[in-house]
């Protein structure tokens, strides 16, 4: 008799059942939103910080070059010496004093500036204050050399190459970016849900060891159909609990940021504002109609149908492998030794996602790790936003496959012997001769 529907119900309602699992389900989104928020907090309240700079130009060139901005205020001092200036930034508690050291030409403007303060000042109100004088010396210097502002202004030039197809689909340089994150997203769902999960499957398996609850069980079910219905019946458990998080997540984000009034926007880095002012500058509308073009280049249906299989199988093998290690040991830590052959092929996996893919997708890099079976889940998912042939993705998908079931067969080889085994660390020789009862 076919028991497996039985034991995925069975595992299926012991994990949803389980308090522990309850609790996490509903707690993990409050904790994600409250550390999302209180970092929106933090980083707005960073950003609405008021700072009055105070700057002692002795060279005299830079008298006009900062401006007070909503958040920042400069401070001119004339006749003050180094000394006293530093005191009156000292007594006033300024942000800091901003000294151009005495000089006979612009040429020597540049080396002659440094920011005295109490504190590490700021990298990106170090970086504002840079750009500002960089942009003042240059156009001083074509002036001096008899170039106006106005030919200035109309010798700036920005380069976009409009990128085409031989079939004419029309591509920018976004794309890239925008087909990166998706496969990025995809991947990296896939390898957190394995570790996750994964470990959770290893970890009912040895508690039903550890119970003896195992050998009541084995005496009228399969062994390969209690695994197999252990990882069906857990993924199951994850797949409910992860749609909960996105429901509830999604719903948690949109209270806040109406109750509290927190921008969750304002998590970004210095660095990301800076790059968004900077895409701003070339050009809001294009870089809007850059970025519509470039999610309906995406091959949408197949990126969904390839993820759905590539998620699935991927899953599939590295569970059957995470329950044979469960089956192996006794407890939690003789899991380490076996841990490691399990986790490098998904490090590696995403390694060679970001640091290969985004540079050459159709490389001998990239094309040949979204073949291996225990790299393509992730790698290939990264690729296919790229635009990957049909062909390879039904051949990656078959190797998969094949590898899956080869995986279960070995798997279930070990589990029928480890999970009768008891008081001994198993090695892989052991492991081996298993394989031939």
């Amino acid at each position: 008799m076919n028991h497996l529907p039985l034991i995925i119900k069975r595992e299926y309602l012991t994990k949803v059942r389980n308090k522990s699992f309850i609790i996490m389900t509903f707690l993990s989104p409050l904790i994600m939103i409250a550390l999302i928020a209180v970092v929106a907090y933090l980083s707005q309240l960073n950003n609405d910080k008021k700072r009055t700079i105070t700057v002692l130009d002795e060279s005299g060139f830079l008298k006009d070059v900062f401006q007070n901005t909503e958040n920042t205020t400069y401070n001119n001092l004339e006749d003050f010496n180094l000394e006293e200036a530093v005191k009156l930034v000292k007594e006033t508690n300024d942000y800091g004093l901003l000294y151009v050291a005495k000089v006979d030409s612009i040429e020597e403007v540049s080396k002659s500036i440094k920011f005295y303060s109490e504190e590490t000042p700021s990298l990106t109100v170090i970086s504002g204050i840079e750009g500002k004088i960089e942009k003042f010396l240059r156009d001083k210097k074509l002036q001096q050399d008899g170039v106006t502002i106005a030919q200035i202004e109309a010798a700036k030039t920005n380069v976009d190459i409009a990128q085409e197809s031989f079939d004419g689909q029309k591509s920018s340089k976004l794309d890239n970016i925008i087909k990166l994150a998706f496969g990025g997203v995809a991947g990296y769902l896939l390898f957190m849900f394995i570790i996750i999960y994964g470990n959770m499957i290893m970890r009912s398996v040895i508690e039903e060891k550890t119970s003896r609850i195992i050998e009541v069980i084995i005496s009228s079910v399969k062994p390969i159909q209690l695994m197999m219905g252990k990882i069906i019946g857990t993924s199951l458990a994850g797949v409910t609990q992860f749609a909960i998080w996105v429901v509830l997540g999604g719903v948690l984000m949109i209270v806040v940021s109406t109750i509290f009034g927190i921008d969750l926007a304002q998590t970004s880095t210095p660095q990301q504002e800076l790059m968004n002012q900077a895409m701003q500058a070339e050009g809001a509308q294009a870089m809007a109609e850059n970025l519509l073009n470039g999610i309906n280049n995406l091959p949408l249906l197949n990126l969904v149908i390839a993820f759905m299989f590539f998620f699935i199988g991927g899953y599939l093998l590295y569970s059957s492998l995470y329950a044979a290690i469960g089956a192996a040991v006794d407890n939690e830590t003789d899991t380490q030794q076996f841990m490691l052959p399990i986790l490098m092929p998904l490090i590696l996996a995403v390694y060679v996602g970001v640091f290969t893919v985004i540079e050459d997708p159709h490389g001998t890099v990239s094309t040949v790790f979204s073949f291996i079976p225990f790299t393509s889940p992730v790698v290939m998912l990264m690729r296919i936003p790229f635009g990957v042939p049909i062909w390879q993705q039904g051949l990656s998908l078959l190797l998969l496959i094949g590898t899956f079931m080869f995986a279960v067969w070995f798997a279930a080889k070990i589990y029928r012997v480890g999970i009768l085994m008891y008081g001994k660390k198993p090695t892989y020789k052991e492991l081996f001769k298993w394989l031939k009862y």
